[in-house]
């Protein structure tokens, strides 16, 4: 008994492409637009800076979420730096700040603070996956 079989199929970029998995496409722009949005209840606050930074920073689509604002590093670690020579937490321009071993402080604590992304994905983490793989067609 013989058969005669005839497989079509689109290529691997159409199938990435019909679930929105292609690079810069509609499932990492929601990915990386969800990461900015969970984030900012865990984000240092004052006068919403850093959040915008991370909305003006970042290419959604990218897959890099970036805090575009010079002490963004600085609250990620939650960690006190200051000037060498005064132990200021102001240091002179291009004196570059040493690290302490004392925690900052953050209003809103303890929702807002250091390692914010972290933090996120330890509370967001199983809803996004679970959304993104249905926005893919797919489950988990």
């Amino acid at each position: 008994m013989n058969f005669n079989v005839k497989l079509e199929m689109d290529s691997l970029n159409e199938m990435l492409k019909k679930r929105g998995l292609e690079e810069r496409g509609r499932v990492q722009k929601f990915i990386d637009s969800e990461v900015i949005r969970l984030c900012s209840p865990y984000t240092p606050f004052q006068t919403n800076a850093l959040i915008e930074s991370a909305l003006s920073g970042t290419e959604i689509g990218s897959g890099n979420i970036i805090y575009n604002s010079p002490y963004a590093k600085y609250l990620y670690y939650g960690k006190l730096m200051v000037s060498p020579t005064t132990g200021s937490s102001w240091a002179k321009q291009g004196e570059r700040k040493v690290l302490t071993g004392t925690d900052l402080k953050y209003d809103g604590a303890p929702k807002r603070g250091s390692y914010w992304f972290e933090r996120m994905k330890a509370d967001h983490l199983r809803k996004l996956i679970k959304d993104v793989a249905e926005m893919a067609g797919g489950r988990t």
